[in-house]
């Protein structure tokens, strides 16, 4: 799912993608899911880091309010590593300010 700049609230489009996986998550009886929190390449690197995070718990918070156990989250942040869409640093877009729901 994908975030405005520079915020870490969930869009309507989000808390749609994060209820489906809390779904999936009960119905299919997974035992964990990887929460990864990225951002675009504007800003510094700890600036990035700390809004990762924020996103990332945003979403980990959403899940939990919605039944997933915490216990059963990994929630990780990358800041500006391994942009979706790779560009100059300091560029804005909007497919790199996202948080990745994974089941392994």
């Amino acid at each position: 799912m994908f975030f405005d700049f520079d915020r870490y609230d969930l869009t309507p489009e989000g808390r749609l993608v994060v209820e489906q996986a809390a779904k999936s998550f009960r119905e299919s009886g997974y035992a964990r899911i990887e929460l990864n929190g990225y951002t675009d390449l504007a800003g510094t690197q700890e600036y990035n880091m700390k809004l990762s995070q924020r996103r990332a718990t945003t979403v980990a918070e959403y899940l939990a309010h919605l039944g997933v156990p915490r216990p059963a989250m990994s929630v990780m942040w990358h800041g500006k590593e391994h942009p979706r869409v790779p560009t100059a640093d300091g560029v804005r877009a909007p497919q790199n300010r996202r948080v990745e729901i994974v089941t392994p």
